[in-house]
């Protein structure tokens, strides 16, 4: 798949999203990176990503929440997306570990829907 057209999609399913960020990552062999979002309980979250560059397009991903429970795990996942409401106040936390890899950065491009909050 060609890399500017994954771009293009992804700035504009972001420009849709009132509170969406999207982003391009280098992770290292042997290397994790995790993002951060304060929320309150009943928000719905959704992370979307694609592994652009790198080995076999493959990544780990987690999702934690405050409470230090897995809300997903992926293992060696080229893209994928998940949504999910918070289950409750506090830091919700998603991580793209590239330790499998003994060689190869990889280039990973995601974005994390935070929508609105509950009233």
């Amino acid at each position: 798949m060609d890399i500017w057209w994954v771009v293009t999609l992804l700035a504009a399913m972001a420009s849709m999203m009132p509170s969406a960020s999207a982003y391009f990552i280098n992770i290292d062999a042997n290397e994790e990176q995790c993002f951060f979002d304060r929320v309150t309980s009943g928000t719905k979250m959704g992370l979307m990503f694609e592994v652009a560059e790198g080995g076999f397009l493959d990544i780990d991903v987690k999702i934690v929440g405050p409470d230090n429970k897995e809300i997903y795990k992926g293992e060696r996942e080229s893209s994928g997306k998940y949504t999910f409401a918070a289950h409750m106040d506090g830091i919700y936390t998603y991580c793209f570990s590239n330790q499998m890899s003994t060689m190869t950065p990889k280039v990973v491009m995601f974005t994390m829907d935070v929508g609105t909050q509950p009233q």
